[in-house]
């Protein structure tokens, strides 16, 4: 059974305040640094790739027909950007390591 936790910023900042050894203060100015580095990146249209890790891009969904599940109802779904994690090979085989 997988873990439950949910891995937050918080806990990242505590994870390289342990680590690193910056204060609990440099740690999490760190981390929304990195954070807003990687959004403001994404925004601007480039792709993330983070080695060992995984590449994000952003990906447009062209217009389509979607259908109410409660009515059948077809609605037109209007075109949108989305976020794609891919993640690394490395990342993969870490997962499925037992």
């Amino acid at each position: 059974m997988m873990n439950e936790k949910t891995f937050t910023r918080a806990d990242l900042a505590d994870s390289i305040y342990e680590e690193v050894g910056l204060s609990r203060n440099e740690s999490a100015d760190l981390i929304e640094a990195v954070l807003q580095e990687i959004s403001d990146a994404l925004v601007a249209g480039e792709s993330v790739k983070i080695s060992g890790f995984g590449s994000f891009s952003i990906r447009e969904k062209a217009e389509r027909i979607g259908r109410n599940p409660k009515t059948g109802e077809e609605i037109p779904i209007t075109p949108r950007k989305v976020l794609s994690f891919k993640a690394s090979h490395v990342l993969k085989e870490g997962m499925n390591d037992d």
